[in-house]
């Protein structure tokens, strides 16, 4: 498991334009996204949520370009838990219908 993190990269617009275009590529091309933030390099995956989010408040406004996926690690976990929950309710159902 690893450790939660919330970490802001500023970009100058030019920066913000290459990252933006490598993105892009890197996703028309059906690959997976790497970028480096703070000496941790950050993998993409295909399956992630792409989102634009805006936000006003206090007359400020916010639009954030959102990425999101759950960690492969997790996904397991989550299977794993699924797949045990299903089983017990089967191992249930099997014991009602030998009580009838």
């Amino acid at each position: 498991m690893t450790t939660d993190r919330d970490i802001e990269k500023n970009y100058s617009l030019q920066d913000f334009i290459v990252e933006l275009r490598r993105l892009a590529d890197t996703l028309e091309a059906g690959e997976d996204y790497e970028i480096e933030i703070e000496d941790e390099t950050v993998l993409i995956p295909g399956h992630a949520v792409f989102s634009i989010e805006h936000e006003r408040e206090d007359g400020q406004q916010e639009i954030e370009f959102q990425i999101s996926w759950k960690d492969e690690a997790d996904e397991d976990e989550e299977d794993e838990e699924q797949d045990e929950q299903e089983d017990d309710e089967e191992e249930e159902d099997e014991e009602e219908e030998v009580q009838a």
